[in-house]
């Protein structure tokens, strides 16, 4: 028997070099989320909260409704891709979450944004 209310969150990041600086202690990552309605019920995304903390221990806390400015309604066995991006002072870094989130029979539930790393890519010289 399956869960009601289980969404499967997967991030995928990427250096952004063309808009970091790194000299000025810049470093802009996109990361690419899939959002997978894995359980027996359709859910509505109301918001978001992130932890992004630096390579200094630096956090910052971001909360907001929905997402890239939708509130995604995810049907069962339905999947929501959407990419955005955050802003370090460090090469690495790490970013982590939940998704709250609203289930059409009217249950409010959080799905947990696994922790994931920004790196700028390893260089050879």
């Amino acid at each position: 028997m399956g869960q009601k209310n289980k969404i499967i969150v997967a991030a995928t990041p990427h250096f952004i070099a063309a808009q970091s600086a790194p000299e000025q202690g810049r470093y802009v990552f996109a990361y690419t989320i899939r959002i997978t309605n894995d359980g027996d019920v359709a859910a509505r995304l109301l918001s978001r909260h992130w932890l992004i903390t630096d390579a200094n221990g630096k956090v910052q806390e971001v909360r907001g409704e929905g997402v890239v400015g939708e509130q995604p309604y995810i049907r069962p066995g339905e999947t929501f891709t959407y990419t955005s991006g955050a802003m370090l002072n460090t090469p690495v870094g790490t970013m982590q979450g939940a998704y709250t989130l609203c289930s059409d029979e009217g249950d409010q539930f959080d799905a947990p944004i696994p922790r994931f790393t920004l790196s700028i890519p390893r260089t050879l010289h």
